[in-house]
């Protein structure tokens, strides 16, 4: 057999795993182990299985992921998400369908630390869904604004997903957070218009709530003020050369940690529950990023990639025709696989073709990290609505999903504008 062959059918392989519910870090490593003994001898399988492993976990650029997950753990712990999902509701609340894009501001809000889109539909949901059945919302608009809203966690930095793009595709994670920032908030605006179009037509799907006061909506800002300076240090810290990307991560641990500290959230069980959610998170991605370098090794010296994107580039259609195709395999194989160990499976895969046609990296890296979101709410499956289900056990799938749908609509719209202009996320890297 030709090494091009073994490639697929180890590709088949693996996805054979993965319907078989085998964790996606062990079957990535097992299907590249096997693959580069086949090819190459098992001596130097067994000489890859003995250098990547040191070289993946003593890495100095790795730190970056475990200090960034542990400052959305502190503020999480130092009750941050409540408090600006009050603020944002204070401002945002009297509208139709208030709660709920008072829920997509703090879902925003919150991903500015914390980097996950699980992490932040869980903490906005058991936050926002008691208010939202307090005032009467339809079921449907509570919960998939909850579950679209936390998908922006992996999109505005820090971002997990993008820092793995970046280590995987080399690419510079500095520059990938700046190039989240404005796709993000406009991902944020699109769910908002979702919400007011929808509560403006059917005004009964989201009562207004209470109006505040001038003076109740600028005290309520001095409670998330430490997001915003957290956010800020991290971000401009980068942008303005203060600070490498694991620099800033350092900086915004310590400044949640601080935080958590200075409002007497931090005892000894929050302290014990931070560093473990870290530890578990941490080694859950470094699994599947060694799982996927060793894959990586595989597909590299049987061609696959570089023959697909030969291949490809040879149809002579149009690139963007191409780049759609991509994006729907993609979106269906969101629907079975978490947002990181998707970006790690299809970067070594994609990557080369996206170079083939001439794509910016940077640009192709946000493409791929929206259609992860976009997949984090896509049924039959979607993590999110899962998520969302087990914050809100007396909701019937069904109705979940049916609130997805019209958050889904803006995804398409959100996405097909960052296609159509790549300096929406351009501008930003390119003032570095």
């Amino acid at each position: 057999m030709t090494p091009f062959t073994v490639g697929l059918i180890g590709i088949g392989i693996l996805f054979i795993f993965l319907f078989l519910g085998m964790p996606i870090g062990i079957a990535m490593g097992m299907v590249g182990f096997a693959g580069f003994a086949f090819l190459r001898g098992l001596d130097s399988a067994l000489g890859v299985l003995t250098t990547v492993p040191y070289r993946t976990f003593a890495s100095y650029d790795f730190s970056v992921v475990p200090l960034f997950i542990l400052m959305g753990a502190f503020c999480f712990h130092a009750g941050l998400s409540k408090d600006l999902y009050n603020t944002v509701y204070k401002w945002l609340g009297h509208f139709r369908g208030g709660l709920a894009l008072a829920n997509v501001g703090a879902c925003a809000g919150f991903a500015a630390v914390s980097g996950s889109s699980t992490a932040t539909a869980a903490t906005m949901g058991t936050v926002a869904l008691p208010e939202m059945e307090r005032y009467k919302y339809d079921p449907a608009l509570a919960t998939g604004s909850v579950a679209a809203g936390g998908t922006i966690g992996i999109l505005i930095p820090p971002s997990v997903g993008l820092i793995v793009y970046g280590i995987i595709a080399e690419q510079s994670i500095g520059r990938l957070f700046l190039a989240g920032f404005i796709p993000g908030v406009l991902e944020a605006v699109f769910y908002l218009i979702t919400i007011f179009i929808i509560c403006r037509f059917n005004p009964l799907l989201g009562p207004p709530g209470p109006r505040s006061t001038w003076r109740e909506k600028i005290l309520s800002l001095k409670d998330t003020w430490i997001i915003l300076l957290l956010f800020l240090l991290v971000l401009g810290g980068i942008y303005f050369g203060v600070f490498t990307p694991t620099e800033a991560a350092g900086v915004g641990a310590f400044g949640a940690f601080l935080s958590a500290l200075f409002r007497g959230k931090l005892n000894t069980l929050a302290l014990k529950d931070s560093l473990f959610e870290t530890l578990r998170n941490t080694a859950m991605i470094l699994i599947i990023v060694l799982g996927a370098l060793i894959l990586g090794y595989f597909l590299a010296i049987s061609r696959v990639p570089f023959m697909i994107a030969d291949t490809i580039v040879g149809l002579e259609m149009n690139r963007y025709i191409i780049l759609i195709f991509i994006l729907i395999f993609l979106l269906f194989l969101g629907t079975v696989i978490d947002a990181p160990a998707m970006i790690l499976l299809i970067t070594p895969i994609f990557y080369p073709v996206a170079e083939k046609l001439g794509f910016d990296s940077i640009w192709f890296g946000i493409i791929i990290v929206r259609m992860c979101e976009m997949a984090l709410i896509t049924p039959p499956v979607g993590l999110n609505v899962f998520v969302i289900k087990g914050v809100a056990p007396d909701v019937p799938m069904y109705t979940i999903f049916k609130g997805i749908i019209p958050f889904l609509c803006a995804d398409v719209c959100h996405i097909a504008l960052l296609i159509a202009v790549p300096q929406l996320s351009l501008f930003l890297p390119s003032l570095m």
